[in-house]
């Protein structure tokens, strides 16, 4: 695949087709976990406020999923894009957990992360039963009339199912048009590098294992992607918090937990680097994975306007060459794992 240029309808972000599916999406992705009130409770009004901020700096993917807020993420993401024009916009969902009504524990907040009421449970599911009634449940919640990007969700427990069952059921609604283009989401990288492998996926979502501070998905995922012609989404670019600031404080979060001590500081020694270099340890960590070949797009999850504006100005910001080596040079990025110097940037 080769890079898209802007176009009049993504503002100054650049585009990328995924292979041939008529699939575009924006270097800069809305991760919508958020409205689905990870972590907090989010407002119906700052969620749709945060679309309407995406939108008007030119972002033109969203993606969802039925585990966020248990179909709550997936509710606001259609009511915030409803009206607009539907060839404008790329919406992903994902398959792999049904939401089955739980009236024993509605008085109950979900255990999973998110704070909404306990009303549905999550079912493992990667049938092909299975993935047809999440995407109808999908269609039904976002109001949507197609989901344009389908991944399966996190099948890490169920890789037999999801090769044998779910994946086929996926290829036969791509090849009849019911959606656009279809692959995984995962928070590894050497099961996607096999859904790659087969072929039959066009796009995979990696969260967390091609980051500034970690890049296992360069000795599997990302090769295996350029030589099969699939697109690489990247999320949790900022593992969860650790390369979210432009200082890592002493309570920062590294995959969802308290970071290790050592690794705090090889990523505050990053920061002081990035700085005498003019850019932000937030800045760079973007920087850094949007430039592979390989990758098509960068979701950050963002639950407010502020972090909307925040999250373009750091995708958009221009990172000098040099940093990279500096990195190396520091003991603090891998030789081998410094970005290619003729990769083209926002």
């Amino acid at each position: 695949m080769t890079r898209g240029t802007a176009d009049a309808s993504a503002g100054a972000l650049p585009t990328r087709e995924v292979r041939g599916t008529g699939v575009r999406l924006t270097s800069l992705g809305f991760g919508a976990a958020q409205a689905g009130n990870l972590f907090r409770a989010t407002t119906d009004e700052e969620s749709a406020a945060a679309v309407e901020a995406a939108w008007d700096l030119g972002v033109r993917y969203f993606d969802t999923a039925p585990h966020y807020g248990l179909g709550l993420s997936e509710r606001r993401l259609g009511a915030a894009l409803r009206g607009r024009p539907r060839d404008e916009y790329v919406v992903s969902s994902k398959v792999g957990r049904l939401l089955v009504l739980s009236p024993g524990t509605a008085h109950e907040r979900d255990p999973d992360l998110f704070d909404v009421p306990a009303d549905h449970r999550r079912v493992w599911d990667f049938s092909r039963d299975g993935v047809l009634r999440s995407i109808d449940a999908t269609l039904a919640r976002t109001g949507l009339d197609r989901v344009d990007v389908v991944y399966l969700h996190d099948p890490d427990d169920h890789e037999d199912a999801a090769v044998h069952e779910a994946l086929p059921a996926l290829v036969h609604l791509r090849d009849q048009g019911v959606v656009g283009a279809i692959g995984a989401g995962m928070n590894q990288s050497a099961m996607l590098a096999r859904f790659v492998r087969t072929g039959d996926v066009d796009v995979v979502m990696c969260a967390g294992r091609f980051t500034l501070l970690e890049q296992p998905a360069l000795a599997d995922l990302l090769p295996a992607a350029v030589e099969h012609g699939a697109a690489v989404v990247v999320a949790g670019v900022y593992n969860s918090g650790l390369l979210a600031r432009d200082v890592p404080p002493d309570d920062a979060t590294y995959d969802y937990a308290q970071a290790p001590a050592a690794l705090l500081d090889r990523t505050r020694r990053i920061a002081a680097v990035c700085a005498e270099h003019g850019v932000t340890l937030p800045e760079a960590a973007l920087a850094y994975v949007r430039r592979h070949p390989a990758v098509a797009s960068t979701v950050v999850g963002l639950r407010t306007p502020g972090q909307v504006r925040e999250a373009y100005a750091r995708h958009t910001a221009v990172v000098p060459d040099d940093l990279w080596d500096a990195l190396v040079r520091a003991g603090l990025l891998p030789e081998d794992a410094a970005p290619p110097r003729d990769a083209l940037t926002p």
